[in-house]
């Protein structure tokens, strides 16, 4: 709510926000048996209405700490961006989201921490880079629904589009060869 307080909000609107934020609580109902109820203390709660939005207030202060590397971030996602010559401070960057993360009440999913090398293509002989702090390297990663790959091609993603596209037909095909009506399958389409 500080960071909230510096944008330039009307009093009404700022204490909306307040209000939405304080008291949540969350339980857990399983087979019938339902957990205690656990107060929400996050600045961001996930799949609210307001949480994309204050995420960003809150993340707007996320910065990275060496000169030309980049964060990228959207909706809940960051990206840590470090070039080839700046591969060396590839292990202080994260230290630092980390520590910003902790001073936010916000906690990092190590799990989803994936690694890709941009290199186009690599000059016969050249070294492979050693993992930044033993994170799983990939050859692609999707970022906002584009795959992209380490080779810096769109074989990948038109790969990706292709096997979605087939799989959609065949079951296009599926429901239509089940007596489905044109109009009813368009309707299917569009909602896809």
């Amino acid at each position: 709510m500080e960071k909230m307080a510096n944008l330039s909000l009307c009093d009404d609107i700022y204490n909306w926000i307040n209000d939405l934020f304080i008291g949540h609580s969350h339980c857990t109902k399983f087979m019938g048996t339902t957990s205690e109820f656990v107060d929400i203390l996050a600045s961001v709660i996930q799949s609210s209405a307001l949480g994309p939005a204050s995420f960003i207030v809150t993340a707007s202060d996320l910065q990275p700490i060496h000169a030309g590397n980049a964060l990228v971030k959207f909706a809940d996602d960051t990206y840590v961006v470090v070039p080839a010559v700046n591969s060396n401070t590839c292990a202080s960057e994260l230290a630092h989201v980390q520590t910003w993360a902790d001073g936010d009440n916000l906690k990092l999913n190590w799990s989803k921490l994936k690694e890709i090398i941009f290199t186009g293509r690599r000059p016969p002989g050249s070294a492979e880079v050693p993992p930044c702090m033993g994170i799983p390297q990939v050859h692609s990663i999707t970022a906002l629904g584009v795959v992209l790959n380490d080779k810096m091609n769109a074989a990948d993603h038109v790969s990706s589009l292709l096997a979605a596209c087939s799989s959609s037909l065949y079951a296009l095909r599926v429901l239509r060869d089940h007596g489905m009506p044109t109009k009813s399958l368009k309707d299917v389409f569009r909602a896809n």
